[in-house]
């Protein structure tokens, strides 16, 4: 398991020699002409150093030819923190895009179901990382960028400005949707990080699931509490606007960051960024299986599949569930509201098993799910060889350690894409009980 990057820019090099650690340092002094390391890197951090004291912040530039490695495993970085350019607080869309104006007060209302859903919309499009860019949502892909989206705020935040719409916690109180901060106030610019909380996966608490945005793109991984480096700075806080999840408080939140576009959107011969995130967002609530590449921009049968599926889901038939997504879809796919694909054991008139003795559908292997087929599940992936995922258990409450045990059995039978996706489906439990 790699350990994270904090750089707000692609790493470039893994050079280890005192002359390189030296040089990707970002500092505004000369570097002296005994020190080790590349020239071309010497030439770079020179550059680097001469916009910095023009512009007086790292640009993004500069951040790109200042490369820079990640620690090894149980490793912390010769100055203790990496150097973390990001980009300010900034309006949705772009400072050019005319969006809303940054507020330090106004809170949405959302809940801890529709943070995480909106979490996993940019894990399953694999946001590439950009202190500069901003992703069709109209947030800026940075750290603080992804953690605003999830949030669902008004405006692009950052790691100086995210604990105005939170209040502090205890770590025995973090629940998925919490956030783990880090703002350097001395120097933002080195080691200032935030990321998502969405639960523990063993039960000492020593390790939790993360959720971040960092490069080479977004990501979900293990982590060890509080974070890497700088573990005794990271402070968990909790959305101050949470609300206990009535549809109507937070579809209205969410509908009016991404309000519905209209039924001309969707359909054969549609292209457009709509039509992504529609996929993106189908994607995060288990429609994987329905495309074989994308989501696109362009309407494809992949797309009415996925959406049918997630109509279906919600118990939808008839010309309810035709494919096209209307705006009480499009309503529950932002908010984070309404039933996964999956829940309804693959819509009306279809057993849960699909024809696969044993298995009880897919609802049983959820984030949060408690029951016996966990744990039998877990033994058997033991059984067969994929033990080494747990530190403990396995038991009857599904977990991380579950789902990265399945996609490495999904793995070995040779399957790729969303058909690993470390939740098990009917063929994955006929091949395993096989």
């Amino acid at each position: 398991m790699g350990a994270p990057v904090f750089e707000e820019f692609d790493p470039a090099s893994d050079c280890v020699c005192p002359g390189c650690v030296q040089v990707r340092r970002v500092s505004p002094r000369p570097l002296s002409g005994r020190c080790g390391g590349h020239p071309a890197v010497r030439g770079a951090m020179v550059m680097a150093a001469a916009a910095s004291a023009v512009l007086g912040a790292v640009t993004p530039a500069a951040a790109h030819s200042v490369p820079d490695s990640p620690p090894r495993p149980g490793a912390t970085r010769a100055d203790g923190a990496s150097d973390t350019p990001q980009g300010p607080r900034a309006p949705l869309h772009g400072p050019a895009g005319g969006g809303t104006k940054p507020s330090t007060t106004k809170a949405p209302a959302t809940t801890r179901t529709a943070i995480i859903n909106r979490a996993k919309i940019w894990i399953a499009a694999k946001v590439p990382y950009s202190m500069t860019s901003y992703w069709t949502d109209g947030y800026r892909q940075d750290c603080s960028g992804y953690v605003s989206m999830a949030w669902g705020l008004a405006a692009n935040e950052w790691t100086g400005s995210l604990d105005q719409f939170g209040v502090k916690i205890t770590k025995d109180e973090l629940q998925p949707g919490d956030m783990l901060l880090f703002h350097n106030k001395d120097n933002p610019e080195k080691g200032s990080h935030v990321v998502i909380f969405d639960g523990w996966t063993d039960y000492t608490h020593t390790y939790y699931t993360v959720y971040e945005q960092t490069p080479p793109r977004t990501r979900t991984q293990p982590t060890p509490y509080q974070y890497w480096s700088n573990a005794n700075k990271y402070l968990p806080y909790r959305y101050k606007a949470l609300t206990s999840g009535t549809a109507g408080a937070e579809s209205g939140a969410a509908a009016k960051v991404v309000p519905y576009p209209g039924a001309s959107s969707f359909g054969p011969g549609a292209d457009n960024k709509y039509v992504t995130m529609l996929g993106e967002m189908l994607v995060a609530r288990g429609a994987a299986s329905s495309y074989t590449k994308g989501p696109g921009p362009v309407w494809g049968e992949a797309d009415k599949r996925a959406t049918q599926a997630f109509q279906q889901a919600q118990g939808w038939t008839g010309t309810a569930a035709d494919g096209l997504p209307g705006p009480r879809t499009w309503e529950l796919l932002v908010s984070g509201e309404g039933k996964d694909i999956g829940v309804r054991a693959g819509g009306p008139g279809r057993p849960a098993s699909h024809g696969v003795p044993g298995y009880p559908g897919r609802n049983h292997f959820r984030p949060g799910a408690e029951n016996e087929y966990v744990t039998q599940l877990g033994r058997q992936l033991v059984k067969e060889g994929f033990g080494r995922f747990y530190d403990t258990g396995p038991g009857p409450v599904w977990g991380e350690a579950d789902r990265r045990a399945v996609e490495a059995f999904q793995r070995d039978q040779g399957w790729r894409g969303g058909a690993a996706d470390g939740y098990p489906g009917p063929e994955t439990w006929r091949r395993l009980f096989a």
